[in-house]
């Protein structure tokens, strides 16, 4: 077990330092000066460079900023800004100063932003970008709205040469936006940020937690935070002479730091990448942002069996993770076997590959395939693993859990959902809880229901046909369900504009539909409130 400790270093070797509050405050002021927000970014790239910019491919970008970076005031300096931190190209030292003039080249040598290059040229040594979101309800609670922000992390695969460093420090990827729109907000006094990374979690759990706990294994990952959030001090409402005040940084291992302590909001992107293991490993042979050293989907297994213990009655996690799906096996078997009893739980595998595919991924993910001996070495090690297991495929996806304030738990759910999901999804998961907890407090049979505003209808027949022969019930928002419907239940639904209770819906369809040869009364009202109570639990139908 690593040892837990507070990590307040302002200096960490190879990450910038935020001890010079003055200086970070003249790069936010020069930052903001020249619109480099993700707005303007995206203005002065036009939509075709943009978009190809997010799929890390730069030569558009370069092509539409070459223009722009000789042309008068804030727009040459952004263009300037952009090549030099989003594009990876090394630029003169009065070509900063002047886009740059209050913090100047001097000043981001200091702060290990940048370092001397070929030809007198200056290179980044980090990459910094602009991050932001608007405000919602779910999220800003406390009112304070969307932010606009910027984000220090390690240079990745695409702006520089060879294979990542080990304890490389993660940016803003698609997991870690992914759990940014998968997580309920809600205003809590106490979060925990499990594997903060450069911070990003952190950063949406400032908006609705009073104070957030952030923990990493690595070092230099709190240090990135820590700039990052002291960077942003204005945007994130910190003050950076207390900064403990809102936000506690430690390192350690997985629940370590935070043994004894209780919270009401988890939230984990953990470095859950299954990687084969070889006698002798060091960690420094590990990637720390993706590697957590335990074999097969172990640490993901042991994150869902611990953070109940993490947190307080009524409290929440939402994690990302991998999890092994052996062969003839179906995919929920081994992950059941890891909640807990006492837990509410909730998976949705979004994704499912072979280990071919998983081994391009993450190998292509660190840049091996630069190496070709390092490549196919490491490609035989990942199919020798998953074989020694009898792998078969691994899932990929968001995991849910709760300690239940009291009681029993309410949910244990394990589903696959493949298709395009509305995003962000986090409102809707917090909402379709708060269901299954209703339903397990009401007796459903007395209630008024009415169809929810994003459902429709469709119905299919043969030509000619009298009746249709599938009739759907879709959701346009949220998970996006799609529910077959029998007569029965189509007809319930049907009569759902809150005037009738349940029971009497089901009431006036037996009388239309029963009282045949061998008709069972008992079994049509249990089997049709079962068929209900789904749709209620699945958003398609609503108390009125």
């Amino acid at each position: 077990m690593t040892p837990s400790t507070h990590f307040t270093a302002g200096t960490t070797p190879d990450a910038p330092r935020s001890d010079l509050p003055g200086l970070l405050d003249s790069l936010a002021a020069d930052l903001r000066r020249i619109g480099y927000t993700v707005d303007g970014v995206a203005e002065l790239l036009g939509a075709a460079a943009h978009g190809a910019l997010s799929r890390d491919q730069l030569v558009p970008a370069l092509i539409s900023t070459e223009k722009a970076r000789s042309g008068e005031g804030t727009t040459g300096a952004l263009a300037a800004v952009v090549r030099f931190w989003l594009l990876a190209e090394p630029q003169t030292g009065a070509t900063l100063d002047a886009a740059l003039p209050g913090i100047r080249t001097a000043g981001l040598l200091e702060l290990g932003l940048v370092e001397p290059s070929e030809g007198g040229l200056i290179r980044a040594k980090v990459d910094l970008r602009p991050y932001g979101w608007d405000g919602t309800p779910g999220e800003d609670s406390d009112g304070r709205g969307g932010a606009e922000l910027w984000v220090a992390s390690d240079l990745a695969a695409h702006q520089q040469p060879g294979v990542l460093r080990r304890d490389h420090v993660l940016g803003i990827g698609q997991a870690s936006t992914t759990l940014v729109q998968v997580t309920a907000r809600r205003h809590v006094a106490r979060a925990l940020d499990l594997g903060t990374g450069c911070g990003i979690q952190t950063f949406h759990l400032l908006h609705h937690a009073d104070h957030v706990t952030a923990t990493d294994i690595s070092a230099r990952a709190l240090a990135f935070t820590r700039f990052n959030l002291l960077l942003n001090a204005g945007g994130l409402h910190l003050d950076p002479l207390d900064l403990e005040a809102r936000v506690s940084l430690r390192q350690g291992s997985l629940l370590d730091p935070v043994a004894g302590e209780e919270f009401e909001l988890v939230v984990s992107n953990p470095p859950f990448v299954i990687t084969p293991r070889s006698s002798g490993e060091a960690a420094a042979d590990q990637f720390t942002y993706r590697d957590g050293g335990l074999p097969g989907d172990d640490i993901v297994a042991g994150l869902v069996r611990d953070l109940p213990s993490v947190l307080t009655p009524g409290g929440t996690a939402q994690l990302l993770g991998n999890w092994e799906i052996p062969a003839g096996a179906e995919w929920a078997e081994r992950p059941q076997g890891w909640a807990g009893p006492d837990a509410d739980v909730w998976f949705i595998q979004r994704e499912q590959v072979s280990p071919e595919q998983y081994a391009e991924t993450w190998l292509q993910d660190a840049s091996s395939v630069r190496d070709r001996l390092l490549y196919q070495d490491s490609y035989a090690a990942y199919l020798n693993d998953f074989a020694a297991r009898d792998v078969d495929a691994i899932g990929f996806g968001m995991i849910w859990l709760r300690r239940p304030a009291g009681g029993s738990p309410v949910l244990r759910r394990f589903e696959e959902i493949t298709y395009p999901i509305e995003q962000p999804v986090g409102p809707y998961l917090g909402a379709a809880v708060e269901r299954a907890d209703w339903l397990a407090a009401h007796e459903l049979a007395a209630t008024h229901l009415l169809v929810a505003e994003d459902v429709t209808e469709e119905r299919h027949q043969r030509p000619g046909a009298e009746h249709p022969g599938v009739i759907l019930l879709r959701q346009g928002a949220g998970l996006r369900r799609t529910n077959l419907l029998s007569t029965e239940l189509a007809g319930f639904v049907s009569a759902c504009d809150g005037d009738l209770s349940v029971s009497q819906i089901i009431g006036a369809l037996e009388a239309l539909l029963g009282g045949g040869e061998g008709w069972d009364s008992r079994a049509f009202d249990a089997g049709l409130r079962a068929e209900v109570a789904n749709l209620v639990r699945d958003g398609f139908l609503l108390p009125a």
